[in-house]
Formats: C-alpha cells, structure tokens, sequence
C-alpha cells in the first residue's frame, strides 16, 4: 500500500488548514472527504465566515489582517479592542466556566497569530459590515466580539484553502469516507479504514488527524445525545457530519470528552430544507431578535431577547425553540428597527407575515389574538425611558414582566408590523474527544494515541451549552493549524524552506 506522512479526514477549515499546515513542515498530505466533490466543504461553507480572534482594535486588523483597508475606509469604523482577557472571560461566561481552561488558552493565545497565518496563505478578510455593526453618527460601530469575516464568506474561506491546498499539490479524495483507524499492537495508528462507493479498502499512513466534523447531520445520534425530539431539528449545513471519526477514535479508546447533551443551534426559518441549502447557504438564519421579540405559537415570550449580544445568545436560544410547542418561534419588529434588520431577512425564500394591527398579524400567523395583543400590550409598558442605542448594552429595559428584556426594549408600536416564523437549526454538536495542547487525541488514561490528533468541531471540552459567535471557525483554524505542526514532526518530517 502507498504510504503517507498524514492523512487529514475532513474537507472543510479545520481539515483544510491540518492539511496545509503538515505540508508547510514537510509532511506528505492525503485528504479524505466523505461528501463528493460537489458537496465539498464541510459545515464552514455554510458558515458566515467570521473569526473572533485578539486584537487592539481598528487600527491594529487594518494594519495586519487586512492591510488593503483604505484610510477612509478606517475612518468611517469604529471597532473595539479584544483582549486575551476578555476573550477567555467572555467564553468562561457563556460556558458557565466549564470550558476547559488549557484548550482556551491555546486558542485565545494562537488566534491572532493565526489569522496572520491564513492571511500569509491568501486568504483575505474583510469588515463584517452587514451583520455586525450599526450605523451611528456617520460610523459603522461594530460589537459583539466578532466583527472580521474571510472574503465571501464560508464559501471564499473553503475555495481560499481549497486553491492553496491545491496550488502546494496536497492530494484530495473525495467520495470517501473514514470509517476506521488501523494500529499496531503497540497502539501506534498506521493507516486508515475507508469506504467509497466501490467497497472497502485500507490506507498507510505515519499519522492521522481527525478533522470531520460532529454527529449533528445524524438523527439517531441527535436523539441518543441530545434527546427527544433533536431527529426533527433542521440542520444547517452539511448532511455528510455523521460522527465517524468521532467513533473511529473511541473505538480504539479515545476518551470522550467536553459537553455531549448540548450544541450549537439557531433561530432558522421554519421553511428552510433538512440540510443546508449551498445557495441560500446561512441566510436561513435569523438573528436580530434583539431588536424585537420573540414568541411561541400560543403568542407568548419566553426569552430574554436583549439578555446580551446577539453573539453569545443564539446558540443557546436556538435550543431553547426546541422546547417551545410544534418548536417554532414567531420574531416580531415594528417600523422602529425593520430597517436596521440583518440581509438575511430580505431572501426571497422567507417566512413572513405583515398587518397594519397586532390583531391582524396574530390571524396572518393563525396565532390566538388576544394572547398575542396581550403579550404585546405588557411588554410595551414595561419599556423603559433610557435612550436606545442597538450598537452597545444599552440598559434600556422592559422591566416587571417575565421575561425581562434587558436591552434595546424599544415599544413595538409602531405599524405596519412584520413577523418571521423560524424553528431550530442545528449547527454542530458540542461533545467530542479529548486533546492535549499539541492536538494529540487523549486516552481513558490520560495518554496520547500515538500518531492521532483532532482539530475542528470533533474537539471536545470548548463549549458547554452556549458558544460565543466567531469561535468556531477559529478554533478550527488554531487547532487545525496546530495539528498539522504536530503530526509533521510526529512523523519527524522537516519543514520546507517556502510553502509558495
């Protein structure tokens, strides 16, 4: 059998960056994707392609993440810095510090360094100027921690990698997925296991990085782990993250690790298809709730839509639909801010309603009207005085009601009044294996697999019932990155004097 340095199982940013990151240290690269070659990417092609990553603010991303940002350009944003101390509090905050602390601290720690890194392999970034800041005073303010997106979104970030993976001759096969993982009797991994639609073969190699994805596409799996009703979710992106590699590594006893019962998942429209729409892509979503409310079918609230910013809630509130009857919520805006609603409200292939009467939108909804107008009545004279402002916590509040909302509780008063029915989209599941700080995959004895690493969402141990925006695409980035290096000098491959 021909034989290589490492084989990559995965074809979206975790594995694409595993990938050219083994090459650039000298190792001889295979990528195995099980989806076929029109289907390629992973879920980072459906992704918005955002990073959140530490930075001194505008000044210091145009200086280095996208130095062809013109001086006007610059001066019309206003973007805030992102520390390493506030980038590990923020997760700690949102996973209710349970995340694991030695994981964040490699991925805060290597996420600027990162980003200079996929820059240098042409790559390109731009403001995420629609979906992340507001336009106040003549300046786009951007907020919430993740306001960089690679150029054209998850889309350009895979045909980036893809181009450069390709341009430095890494071997892709598509078709054909990692079902197994070979070893001597002395645990070292020498090949993989493979399946294509011809039947079953096995292939060399000196190592193996993990980088497939979760069991999110798999609905079996779904309501083995995160319970009832999850086979009726909507996923989000790709239907081919069946948890293989996942179980390839505990079958040979990797130790599963990090938060199994829970996920990422959003507010999606209740139209869209079971998997991913590679045209309509992440535009499902629907994600400025804060700017409105949100109830269920029986027309009440029941989150707090201004809890914080919308970054570090719709992971968790997308679940939190699964729990509402037939799992659907009703999103509803008024004159005052349908203007300032993001593009992805604007697709054609939405599920909308509009009436110049809370009465007549609860009928355009088949929703009961006089639950819905009282719900409305409440929450408007909760509203409190302090001036509004969608681009900061801005503490204006609808008090004395439950749920509260703690921020940006404007009256919706203001008609016509338009509503959007979405349900849960699943994004990728939290639980996975264990790693150590070199990317190694972890035994039930806290030993290494030799020759094994993971990277990508298959990394347990990060987040723990809720993510902040923008991770998850850095993660992979780092923890890809980081297991090429590893597993080339694993294989004791020498790094080569130019990866052009």
């Amino acid at each position: 059998m021909e034989e290589y340095d490492v084989i990559v199982a995965g074809c979206g940013n975790a594995a694409l960056c595993a990938a050219i990151s083994a090459h650039e240290n000298g190792a001889r690269v295979l990528v195995l994707e099980r989806a076929p070659e029109h289907e390629k990417g992973g879920n980072s092609y459906f992704t918005a392609g955002g990073f959140r990553f530490v930075h001194e603010g505008a000044g210091d991303i145009a200086r280095d993440i996208i130095p062809d940002m013109t001086a006007e350009e610059r001066a019309k944003i206003v973007i805030p810095p992102h520390t390493r101390e506030f980038y590990f509090d923020q997760l700690m905050e949102v996973t209710h510090h349970q995340a694991d602390e030695e994981l964040a601290r490699v991925l805060i720690d290597r996420s600027r360094m990162t980003m200079g890194w996929l820059r240098s392999h042409g790559i390109r970034f731009v403001p995420m100027y629609g979906r992340q800041s507001f336009l106040v005073d003549g300046k786009h303010h951007f907020y919430g921690g993740v306001n960089i997106e690679a150029v054209g979104g998850g889309v350009g970030l895979v045909e980036a990698e893809l181009a450069r993976a390709q341009k430095l001759g890494i071997e892709i096969r598509y078709g054909t997925a990692l079902i197994g993982l070979v070893q001597r009797n002395d645990r070292v991994v020498t090949g993989v296991k493979v399946r294509t639609r011809e039947g079953y073969a096995e292939i060399a190699t000196r190592s193996v990085i993990l980088a497939c994805g979760g069991f999110e596409s798999n609905p079996e799996m779904r309501v083995r782990y995160l319970g009832p009703g999850w086979d009726l979710c909507r996923v989000r992106g790709t239907r081919h993250n069946m948890g293989e590699g996942i179980f390839a590594a505990l079958a040979i006893g990797a130790r599963p690790y990090g938060n199994w019962s829970s996920c990422h998942a959003c507010e999606w429209d209740i139209s869209a298809p079971p998997y991913g729409d590679r045209w309509v892509l992440d535009n499902f979503q629907k994600h400025s709730y804060p700017l409105g409310i949100m109830v269920n079918i029986n027309g009440k609230r029941f989150v707090d839509e201004g809890e914080d910013y919308r970054n570090l809630t719709y992971a968790r509130f997308g679940r939190e639909i699964m729990n509402q009857p037939r799992r659907t919520a009703i999103q509803i805006f008024d004159q005052q801010t349908v203007a300032m609603l993001r593009d992805e409200y604007r697709i054609k292939q939405v599920t909308k309603a509009e009436s110049d009467t809370i009465a007549g939108l609860a009928k355009e909804l088949d929703l009961d009207p006089v639950e819905l107008e009282k719900t409305v009545n409440e929450y408007n004279a909760a509203c409190g005085p302090e001036p509004y402002n969608p681009a900061v916590l801005d503490g204006k509040a609808a008090r004395g009601i439950t749920p509260p909302k703690s921020n940006w509780a404007l009256p919706i008063n203001k008609p016509p009044y338009v509503a959007y029915v979405t349900t849960t989209g699943i994004t990728f599941t939290f639980g996975g294996l264990q790693i150590n700080d070199r990317g190694e995959v972890q035994d039930m004895t806290d030993q290494s697999i030799p020759g094994l690493y993971a990277a990508g969402e298959l990394v347990g141990g990060l987040f723990f019932e809720n993510y902040p925006g923008g991770t998850g695409l850095m993660s992979g980035s780092v923890f890809g990155k980081l297991a090429g290096e590893s597993a080339a000098a694993y294989v004791g491959a020498e790094p080569r004097k130019s990866a052009a």
